[in-house]
């Protein structure tokens, strides 16, 4: 499998990014699988539901399961922070792909989503970019080249042409081997 992550700031288009690629690569016949940073108190079940009465009984993991799909949640007693490559461990070795949206601290080959945003300014929040300082970005996709704080040594992505993203992406396949 091939693992690239999408990190940068909230708002910068990640979601967006991600999205759409996993739909080209779908289109290609792929098998893409995604992991993404969620924060603390996430649900994925609702109240009421078998599954949520299990968990909130106090079950570890709850695996749900049907003909189309499957998802396994599990509940720590205390904050345990997961590795990217833990992650990674609990997935369908057999997919081509792995895309990770968020996590832009973990140690795995990224590219950097980058848009100025006025409202961080405006509330007095850096946006410092993390390609400068993070030898693990490979490239920046970004659709305000001339906002950036400085000229990125990797290759600069248009973020508004997910097709060229993906090509550079398929062309980069090789070194975004996973070796666990």
């Amino acid at each position: 499998m091939k693992v690239i992550g999408f990190a940068g700031y909230s708002g910068a288009g990640k979601t967006t990014l991600v999205e759409a690629l996993v739909a080209l690569m779908k289109q290609r016949g792929l098998k893409v699988s995604v992991i993404k940073h969620a924060h603390h108190h996430f649900d994925v079940d609702r109240e009421g539901k078998d599954s949520w009465r299990h968990r909130k009984a106090g079950a570890y993991e709850v695996l749900l399961a049907s003909d189309q799909r499957m998802a396994l949640m599990r509940e720590y007693e205390q904050p345990v922070e997961l590795s990217v490559r833990d992650m990674l461990a609990q997935l369908d070795p057999a997919v081509d792909w792995v895309l990770i949206e968020g996590f832009k601290h973990g140690d795995m080959p990224k590219v950097e989503v980058w848009r100025k945003q006025l409202d961080r300014l405006e509330k007095g929040k850096s946006i410092e970019p993390l390609f400068p300082h993070d030898a693990m970005v490979m490239a920046v996709a970004t659709d305000a080249t001339h906002d950036l704080p400085q000229i990125p040594r990797q290759p600069v992505l248009d973020l508004n042409q997910p097709q060229a993203v993906l090509q550079w992406l398929l062309d980069q396949a090789q070194s975004l081997e996973y070796k666990n």
